[in-house]
Parts: structure tokens; C-alpha cells; sequence
């Protein structure tokens, strides 16, 4: 009796067991999501790097000759103007000299002035010399016809003719040296005598004039409006040619040097607005680009932009650190969905997960555009066959609790301040 008791049991609980496998499984839980609308706007290309500030222009003042530094007139953190004088160099040597030189000069005009006036005289002297050698030569001669015509006729002597002749000879080669004097005197002309005088007063100008540049190089003048920053040497010390002696940076505006990616930099532009942002956590300025590297760096294949920007108070200092942001693109009518609802898809690329009006979420691919902030430029994704997929305004996306559902699975969407377990958020 016991024994089939024990069988009927357990026929009982194998056929309870068999009824209770075959029963249909437990349906799959509904993600809770929350979306957002997607909507049709504005949205900015905004570029952004980190950069070094530098002054908008700078000067590092190097003297051209070598001497003590006679004495400083300014200090570091002084504001200058362009042309003041900044310091002086020993310079005694120099101003003797220029003072030996104007001498020299006035010598050389003086000897200008002379051979001005007695070139005429010279020539006028020279031509009288030949006419009276002239005259001189034909006198003689007509004594030694007037001589040889009486021995003739037997009323003088022999002796007087030769004496006649001497006379003549005398006469001509003192003629012969007159003209060649001033044949001479033509050859070598007045206009050559005075431009060689000219030229001696020239020469000396230039020789006055070099040595008071000397002396004007002793004296260190700033090329432009700006603040010293660096100084290095005393009084006393010597200052060499070509090396720094101050430095003057104009710091009321500053410019940054961004070095942006090729893919970053095609669509910056000068005239463009951007804002600095430094590293120190101060306010931030606003600038505008002035200059767009035309080339790419060889070594870090980047593109040199630079950012100036006004500096009112000297607040940023050169080599500082700054956070630029460029504005270099405004995209009107832009398809815009949150950064939070771009998920990456398993084909590779990005999708977003469209609710419609019957909470089945849909994977749908698009491309990311431009991101400014919270929001993204969503655009249409082309398919293998030819076809745009992507969002249109209005649409729902799920911003939160979209990883891990699957394409056409029931979602549901949470209410504003629901959390995922059902609870009111609080306030």
C-alpha cells in the first residue's frame, strides 16, 4: 500500500515538473531611457588649443660699438616711449675725434674756397706768361735779322749776330716753357681743379660724419613704446656690440601662438573672434586672429595661428599660458541633438537611438559634425544602397540608458526629474 502511494506521488511531481518547463519564459524587462528633442539651430565651430602668449612687439636694444656703460637711465618695469634715451656709453674718445674731424673739415672748404677763386687767376697768369714769352721771341728775333742785315753791309761786328742769336734762344725755349704750362693748365682744366677740391671736402664730410654717428651710437634710445624687462649689465661694465643690452616689450596688446592640426586649422580665418582663457584661472579676454600661417611646419606638420588681443592694465604677461577658443565657423540651420546621445555603433562610425510615438527605439547612424558645448551637429549618414539616414527635428533621442538596447526594444521614457527606479528626483 505504502509502495503505490510513493509511486503515485511521484508520478504526480514528475508531471508537476514537466508542465512547469513548458511554460513560456518570462518576457525581457523594458529599459528605462530618458530622451530629449531633437531640434534645428545655430551652432559655432569653435576651435580651441593651448598656446604661449607673446608680446606684440619687442626689442632687444644692441649697441653697435663696444664700450663701459657710462650709466643706466631707466630700470626694469619702467615704461618707456620710442626715442628716450635709455642709457649712455663712455664716449670721450669718440667726441674728440668727431671734434678733430670737423677741423679737418673746415680745413678742406677753406682749401675749396681758395681753389675756387684763384683757378682764374692761375690761367690768366699762364697766358700772360706765353704772351710775353711771345712777344719776347719776336723781339729777338727782328734784333738778329736787324744784326745779320748790317754785317752784311759791314757796319758791326760778328760778334753782336751771335750774341742776337743767344738772345733768341733764350727767348724761344722761355715761350716753349710757357705754352707747355698752359697747355697744362687746359689739359688738367678749371672744372677738374675744383671737383678735386670738392672732392677733398666730400671725403672729409664723410669722415665728420662717421665719427658723429660714433658718437650718436653711445647714446641707447628705445625703437618703440613699451615696458623694460631685462637689463642685464651695471654701470661700469662693458657693453659689447651685438649683445643685448635691454629689452623693451610693448605688452599693451599680446599675442598668442597656436599651433593647430591641418584638420583644425581650414576653416580659421583672420578677422575671426576668439577668446584667451589663462591658465591661472583669471577672466578671460577676447582677441581676433591676425595671421594664418600659409605653410605647414615640416617637423610638427601644424599650422601657426595667431590670436592678438588687447591688454588693458598689463594683466597677461608674455610667456604665460593660455586656453584659446577660435569661432572659426556659424552654422545656421544645423540639425543639433545632445553629445549625449551620440553612442558608437557596432558597424563602426556613430548612431543615436530614435523613440517613437509607441516607445520602440530605433538605431539610427549619423555622422558628427561641429560640437559647441552640450550639443552636437548631427548629419545624415550615407548608406551602401545610395540612401541618407540620419534624424530630422522633432524626433526623439535617448540621451541616457541607451547602451545595451537593442534596435526596434521597447523603452520607457522616463518622466523630467524620474530617476531610472521610479522615484521623483528631488529638487
Amino acid at each position: 500500500m505504502r509502495t503505490t502511494i510513493q509511486l503515485f506521488v511521484g508520478v504526480v511531481l514528475a508531471v508537476t515538473l514537466s508542465a512547469c518547463s513548458k511554460e513560456a519564459p518570462a518576457s525581457a524587462p523594458v529599459a528605462p531611457v530618458q530622451v530629449a528633442t531633437v531640434v534645428k539651430g545655430t551652432i559655432r565651430d569653435i576651435v580651441t588649443a593651448d598656446a604661449v602668449l607673446y608680446a606684440r612687439d619687442q626689442a632687444n636694444i644692441m649697441p653697435k660699438i663696444s664700450a663701459p656703460v657710462r650709466r643706466f637711465l631707466v630700470n626694469r618695469g619702467d615704461h618707456v616711449r620710442q626715442g628716450q634715451l635709455l642709457a649712455e656709453l663712455e664716449n670721450r674718445d669718440l667726441v674728440a675725434a668727431a671734434t678733430e674731424s670737423s677741423g679737418q673739415l673746415e680745413q678742406a672748404e677753406s682749401n675749396a674756397r681758395v681753389t675756387n677763386a684763384s683757378v682764374p687767376e692761375h690761367f690768366t697768369k699762364a697766358q700772360t706768361d706765353v704772351d710775353a714769352a711771345r712777344a719776347a721771341m719776336d723781339a729777338a728775333q727782328k734784333l738778329l735779322d736787324s744784326r745779320q742785315q748790317l754785317v752784311t753791309e759791314g757796319a758791326i761786328a760778328r760778334k753782336q749776330v751771335d750774341e742776337a742769336q743767344v738772345a733768341l734762344a733764350q727767348a724761344r725755349a722761355q715761350f716753349e716753357t710757357a705754352q707747355q704750362h698752359l697747355t697744362a693748365m687746359q689739359a688738367v682744366g678749371r672744372q677738374e681743379m675744383v671737383k678735386g677740391a670738392a672732392a677733398q671736402v666730400e671725403a672729409a664730410r664723410g669722415h665728420h660724419a662717421s665719427l658723429e654717428a660714433q658718437v650718436t651710437y653711445s647714446e641707447i634710445r628705445s625703437p618703440i613704446n613699451g615696458v623694460v624687462t631685462d637689463r642685464p649689465l651695471y654701470p661700469g661694465e662693458m657693453a659689447n656690440a651685438g649683445t643685448p643690452l635691454l629689452t623693451v616689450m610693448d605688452v599693451s596688446s599680446v599675442v598668442a601662438r597656436v599651433n593647430l592640426s591641418q584638420a583644425q586649422a581650414k576653416n580659421v580665418k583672420v578677422g575671426q573672434a576668439a577668446t584667451l582663457a589663462p591658465a591661472d584661472g583669471s577672466e578671460a579676454v577676447t582677441g581676433k586672429v591676425t595671421i594664418v600661417s600659409p605653410a605647414v611646419d615640416p617637423n610638427s606638420t601644424t599650422v601657426q595661428v595667431w590670436v592678438q588681443a588687447a591688454n588693458p592694465g598689463e594683466r597677461l604677461r608674455a610667456g604665460a599660458s593660455v586656453h584659446v577658443s577660435i569661432v572659426a565657423a556659424t552654422i545656421e540651420g544645423a540639425i543639433l541633438v545632445p553629445a549625449t546621445a551620440i553612442l558608437p555603433s557596432d558597424e563602426g562610425g556613430s548612431m543615436v537611438l530614435t523613440v517613437d510615438d509607441k516607445n520602440i527605439a530605433h538605431q539610427t547612424k549619423v555622422q558628427v559634425g561641429v560640437r559647441e558645448g552640450d550639443l552636437v551637429q548631427a548629419l545624415f549618414e550615407l548608406q551602401p544602397d545610395g540612401t541618407l539616414e540620419g534624424v530630422q527635428p522633432g524626433e526623439r533621442v535617448v540621451t541616457a540608458g541607451g547602451l545595451g538596447v537593442d534596435d526596434d526594444a521597447k523603452v520607457r521614457v522616463l518622466k523630467p526629474g524620474e530617476s531610472a527606479g521610479g522615484d521623483e528626483g528631488k529638487k
